[in-house]
């Protein structure tokens, strides 16, 4: 049963990850098209910005499941919450420091496909 529940959430998570990359894709390609290169190269880091902290974040959530392991459970749900924050403001700085991208298509890639993810794990309750 415990298993399950686990396996459960991986599925979901797995999902959603698909859901917001396929969609973070196809906002890249549009915004490359209607764009220049120097835009969708920063819209891709945005959306990269936000599926990689997730997809990390995923790895703690479901490591464990069950009543019997409900230490485990919260402290690895702490642990992947507080490294999801961490990874999210390395990587933005990254993006500004590091390589000085425009900010409005960071900001936009990172917020549809956050917003994505949001609207695949709803859509799969």
């Amino acid at each position: 049963m415990t298993k399950n529940l686990a396996d459960k959430g991986k599925s979901v998570a797995k999902k959603a990850a698909l859901f917001q990359i396929v969609f973070a894709l196809v906002f890249i390609l549009i915004t490359g098209l209607l764009s220049t290169v120097d835009k969708a190269l920063a819209f891709a880091a945005g959306t990269i910005i936000s599926i990689l902290p997730n997809q990390i974040f995923a790895l703690f959530a479901f490591r464990y499941a069950g009543a019997s392991q409900l230490r485990l459970v919260t402290k690895s749900f702490s642990q992947g919450s507080k490294l999801k924050l961490a990874t999210t403001v390395i990587l933005f700085a990254i993006a500004f420091a590091g390589f000085k991208l425009e900010p409005l298509p960071v900001f936009a890639g990172f917020a549809i496909a956050t917003v994505s993810y949001w609207l695949a794990l709803f859509r799969q309750r």
